[in-house]
């Protein structure tokens, strides 16, 4: 007699994305809530739109457009429209201007957060969903939009523990990249469709200036370039005079914002849009300036681009400069975190009117990995208080205990296993990473007190080489049942 096998699905995660447990959920919430915290402060409203857009909505502005459904995750409904798990914050945001651009003020400030998904070749740290945190302003043709973001960010990176002096903010503007290219005979002022792709893989290909260095670049510049992998990356075809001019401007930066400024304006030579992002330049660093950020929280530098296509004007990046080992033991710069910039056409897809827009995204898995990297998260990633269960028939004791707990503002539950072996849930407490376990056996409850056992102290005395430096303080207390709201505080205080 045959047996029927059974087909089981495999539990793992899909290729490219992964799942977040206890102390990384708390920690990224409390890294959003500082960081919203500093949006609000500014005068930002928050904004939550659809994970799902149109195709045509969302546009064809990704890095990789090269790439399966250029990409996006997307599907055909029954009506036979086109859509796809937005792949920004900033593309819905374009809808949304245009949707209500008759109910919202103008400008209109907003701050958003959470996952987007790229259907993009995943690797070690890069997954195809990951959360943002954005914020933009709509409607603001003053580059001072774009200065008042650019100290926003670093407001932001202060606020979350990233000090002064282990970040900077670097300002470029692609009206002075697109004057470069104007001289390097890639952009055509009468005809700005021709040599659209070229333009393109440029971006790219100065976007990854930090990961591939000059020559790779260069290669990107010229024919093309071949990774390790053996995957070919088509080039923009440009001739070597053509790709030293590039290659001038992603090496323009000086000692001071004057002197980059001076030395961008020789390049761009007589193009008028790039004169005119020097000038934009020159601005935003002297509003910068008057409000007290200087270079040691935000420079200008040409060597950031965005590989985005949507930027208009200005673009900003913000680096976090303190090494860290990578996956091979080699020191490196932990490397950017967030990043945006201007984009005055994205709303006038829909509304066939420009609409001015500038605003930044924050890549909170990153800056949530740097702060982990220099011991600096937020949140409290201890688990909950466990009231232990040494009575099966006392059960409502226990909980009374943990309801007066949490009535207090302080995190409890209740052991809800199998209360037989006292150890495992001892163990449970460990795995939880509960500081403190609260005890409470038949005599306890004759005398009316509980134990607490500072699950904490005891760790440390456990990996402690000797226990003078613990004398003082027991690792286990015993007090009135009535009292226990204050000791588990006092216990947690300390």
């Amino acid at each position: 007699m045959s047996t029927v096998k059974i087909h089981r699905p495999r539990a793992e995660t899909p290729k490219g994305f992964r799942d977040y447990f206890g102390a990384e959920v708390t920690e990224r919430t409390a890294m959003l809530e500082a960081i919203t915290g500093v949006y609000h402060r500014y005068g930002f409203d928050p904004l939550e739109t659809s994970a799902v857009e149109t195709v045509e909505a969302l546009g064809k502005f990704l890095p990789d457009v090269d790439r399966p459904n250029e990409g996006v995750f997307g599907w055909q409904d029954e009506d036979a429209d086109w859509l796809a798990l937005r792949y920004d914050l900033t593309a819905p945001l374009a809808r949304v201007a245009a949707q209500y651009r008759n109910d919202l003020p103008s400008p209109y400030r907003r701050y958003a957060m959470g996952p987007v998904w790229r259907n993009e070749k995943p690797g070690p740290g890069r997954f195809r969903q990951f959360y943002q945190c954005d914020a933009d302003t709509v409607g603001a043709p003053s580059v001072a939009a774009d200065a008042e973001i650019c100290a926003m960010l670093a407001d932001a990176l202060e606020v979350v523990g990233i000090p002064r002096g282990d970040y900077v903010v670097k300002v470029n503007n692609r009206k002075v990249l697109n004057g470069v290219m104007e001289v390097a005979g890639v952009l055509d002022p009468s005809d700005p469709s021709r040599f659209e792709a070229e333009r393109g893989i440029v971006l790219r290909a100065i976007d990854k200036m930090d990961r591939l260095g000059d020559e790779g670049v260069r290669a990107l510049l010229g024919p093309g370039r071949k990774d390790d992998s053996g995957d070919f990356t088509k080039g923009a075809g440009l001739t070597q005079a053509q790709a030293d001019v590039v290659m001038g401007f992603t090496s323009a930066k000086r000692a001071t914002g004057a002197e980059t400024c001076a030395r961008l304006r020789d390049l761009v030579g007589a193009s008028v849009i790039g004169a005119e992002g020097v000038a934009e330049l020159e601005q935003i660093a002297a509003l910068l300036d008057a409000q007290g950020y200087g270079p040691d929280r935000i420079v200008l530098d040409p060597g950031v681009v965005r590989g985005l296509g949507y930027y208009t004007g200005p673009v900003y990046e913000a680096e976090l400069t303190f090494e860290i080992l990578d996956e091979k033991g080699r020191k490196r710069q932990f490397g950017a975190v967030a990043g945006g910039g201007r984009y005055d056409d994205l709303v006038k897809r829909f509304t066939g009117q420009s609409v001015p827009a500038t605003g930044v995204s924050i890549g909170v898995d990153r800056l949530l990995a740097a702060l982990r990297a220099k011991g600096r998260t937020l949140g409290d990633g201890a688990g909950p208080v466990v009231v232990t269960v040494m009575d099966r028939d006392r059960m409502a004791d226990y909980m009374a205990i943990a309801a007066e707990l949490r009535q207090a503002g302080l995190r409890a539950e209740v052991y809800l296993g199998n209360p037989k072996n006292f150890g495992n849930q001892l163990k449970y407490a460990d795995k939880r990473r509960s500081p403190i376990a609260i005890i409470q056996g038949g005599d306890e409850a004759a005398k009316g007190t509980v134990i607490l056992k500072d699950l904490i102290l005891g760790s440390q005395i456990a990996q402690s080489a000797t226990l003078e430096e613990w004398k003082d303080r027991p690792a286990q207390l015993e007090v009135a049942r009535a009292d226990v709201v204050a000791a588990v505080r006092k216990m947690l205080d300390q």
